[in-house]
């Protein structure tokens, strides 16, 4: 899977599954930028089509709707959708 690194402060591993043509999925991108976290992201729409089918296994493991954004804390806290107290609450300690 291609994930993008986008450097900053290490909030543990942040990981973004998005969508490059949904305006909250690049609102989320956005706010983790002004929070200068440090994550990892992919836009599941622009992957090949095996690698999709792989990502929108993961995704659903975190999310059982397959939505995005899909916001991935650490393997175990997931949040959906653009919730900005949500991650500020817990990346932006």
């Amino acid at each position: 899977m291609d994930l993008k690194h986008i450097k900053g402060k290490n909030k543990g591993h942040v990981v973004l599954y998005a969508l490059s043509t949904c305006g909250w999925c690049r609102k989320t991108k956005r706010l983790l930028n002004d929070l200068g976290v440090e994550y990892y992201y992919t836009d599941v729409d622009l992957l090949e089509e095996n690698e999709k089918d792989e990502v929108m296994k993961i995704v659903k493991r975190h999310n059982s709707r397959g939505s995005f954004p899909t916001l991935v804390i650490d393997d175990n806290k997931c949040i959906v959708g653009y919730e900005e107290e949500e991650i500020k609450r817990e990346l932006g300690k």
